[in-house]
């Protein structure tokens, strides 16, 4: 007890009592703990000790005593704190308790008689333990919530099952086209039953098949086509597409006619940066585009041979943008292209060249088009140009050629005028010249056989009357002539149609209804007029029911 008396005594006997008054749990705890922690670390020296003989006071422990004193110290230092932290969150317990009271008396101003909704009960505030819930919305209010989360959930799934197309890659792919159907009837002979070009002698001596009319139908018009959308390279996004339709060859069956075989139409590969793209593949001419507007002419694009120039040809060009104001946009074209010249095929099988391939050079093509917004519609005016060189054997050697334009003119939000118009030499593969580049007087292995390139003129004008969106009219004529002078005594011509031919002419009108986005009807009345060297001329026309599903 005399080591333990010490002790005590060195605390100030004030701060002893103030602790050991104080009604904190924690502080009587705590000066306990002290007592013991003194009593245990000394209870050698009680057992040695005793009242006749006292402790010498030896160095080391007054060494001791002096450690214990420092700790002692800092241990009131130390309660010392944790009195003003406890303090400190006392008061912040108060103001929190103040805040969520004032929080719960907005709350039951608000809704003072909301029902519980079923399977939860009424938030309560306990402020004895500390603990709070938040507030429970009324019934109608989740209700509403949870049709606009339904909403929601509708429109992302609809889009999700309009737009996606499962693929072997992570990139994303878009199936779009129309499945078509046509009916129609034809008075005269003409080439195509199904989509007419020209008119043809009508002869029923020679074939029970020109008798001078027809009716029919045909699906082989469908047309479908994949979008693939693909990564960035170089600062490019890439993208891929093709389009196919059931308009190639009819297989040689029973009921083969109206079948059709599946052909490539389009199919291309780009790269698109901000203002310059690159595209490489199966294309039609980007130097004279646009095609008069017609569901009965999908398998051949409308007025081909009667003044549209046309063609899916393999192509590869550049085009760059250039913005002169805000609205207005100067586009530049080049590119190289397969020199296809309008030759039939030799082989069914095997590829031959022909005379555009045998010279060895690629075709050339250039275009520049100015373009901008008009009643809300694009407003377009372009130049372009086509060169191509022609090796029919023998140092027959021909420069094909054509210069075009265009325009597609807004005329307030209800009527547009578009067209083409081109003069050229040798461009039967593009359509000129009725399908014509030459004519020739015997056969082409002869060297001595003359041979002609055709010099050609032509285009097509169209009016376009949308009363509503849903509706619109449209007329158009077109007309492709070559000279009668290069035409005049020659025999031959590569391709399909005859020699004699010197221009044809067509016309036609229609209407097109869309009482929904993916569904038409249309009705088209057509006519066309051959005229031959010979001052002669044929005539057809046809009437076409149209009715299909876009998608």
């Amino acid at each position: 007890m005399y080591l333990l008396l010490p002790l005590v005594i060195q605390l100030p006997r004030n701060e002893v009592l103030r602790m050991w008054l104080r009604d904190d749990f924690r502080m009587k705890s705590l000066t306990i703990a002290v007592l013991l922690v003194l009593c245990l670390g000394n209870g050698k020296s009680w057992a040695q000790a005793t009242p006749s003989q006292p402790v010498p006071a030896t160095p080391s422990l007054e060494d001791s005593l002096r450690q214990l004193q420092t700790q002692i110290q800092q241990l009131q230092g130390a309660v010392r704190e944790i009195r003003e932290e406890a303090e400190h969150y006392r008061e912040e317990t108060q103001e929190l308790k103040r805040e969520l009271q004032s929080t719960r008396a907005r709350l039951d101003a608000v809704a003072p008689a909301a029902k519980p909704v079923a399977g939860v009960t009424e938030a309560a505030l306990d402020l004895s333990s500390g603990q709070a819930s938040a507030s429970i919305p009324s019934a109608d209010a989740r209700v509403a919530r949870l049709e606009e989360d339904q909403q929601l959930l509708d429109s992302k799934v609809a889009d999700q099952y309009q737009t996606k197309v499962e693929s072997g890659s992570k990139y994303r792919v878009k199936l779009s086209g129309i499945l078509l159907f046509n009916m129609f009837s034809n008075t005269g002979n003409v080439d195509h039953i199904e989509v007419p070009n020209i008119a043809v002698p009508t002869n029923p001596s020679i074939s029970s098949s020109q008798t001078g009319g027809n009716f029919g139908a045909t699906f082989r018009q469908t047309q479908f086509g994949l979008s693939v959308y693909g990564p960035s390279v170089g600062g490019a996004r890439t993208s891929a597409d093709f389009v196919a339709d059931f308009f190639g060859e009819a297989p040689e069956t029973v009921n083969g006619p109206v079948s059709g075989h599946l052909r490539l139409r389009t199919g291309t590969v780009r790269l698109d940066w901000a203002r310059t793209s690159v595209v490489a593949g199966l294309d039609s001419l980007f130097f004279s585009p646009g095609y008069p507007t017609s569901y009965a002419s999908l398998g051949i694009p409308a007025f081909s041979y009667s003044g549209n120039l046309w063609g899916w040809l393999p192509q590869l060009r550049v085009e760059h943008h250039f913005s002169v104001s805000e609205h207005s946009t100067f586009t530049l074209s080049g590119g190289l292209f397969d020199p296809v010249t309008g030759e039939a095929p030799g082989n069914e099988f095997l590829r031959f060249p022909g005379a555009g391939e045998s010279s060895r050079q690629p075709g050339y093509a250039a275009r520049l088009e100015w373009s901008r917004p008009v009643s809300g519609q694009p407003l377009t005016i372009g130049f372009g140009g086509y060169y191509n060189r022609e090796n029919w054997g023998f140092q027959r050697n021909v420069d094909g050629w054509v210069a075009t334009t265009d325009w597609n003119l807004p005329l307030g939000h209800r009527f547009e005028v578009s067209g083409k118009f081109y003069v050229g030499r040798g461009i039967g593969g593009l359509g000129a010249g009725v399908g014509r580049s030459v004519v020739f007087d015997g056969n082409l292995n002869d060297p001595a056989t003359r041979l002609q390139s055709l010099r050609s003129i032509g285009g097509w004008a169209q009016f376009k009357y949308k009363p509503t969106a849903k509706l619109e009219f449209n007329a158009a004529a077109g007309q492709d002539g070559a000279f009668a002078d290069d035409v005049r005594g020659f025999t031959l011509a590569p391709g399909y149609f005859p020699a004699n031919l010197t221009h044809n002419r067509s016309e036609f009108a229609n209407f097109i209804y869309r009482p929904r986005s993916n569904l038409l009807f249309s009705t088209e009345f057509r006519t066309i007029r051959t005229f031959a060297v010979e001052g002669t001329s044929d005539r057809a026309n046809q009437l076409n029911l149209a009715m299909g599903v876009l998608f």
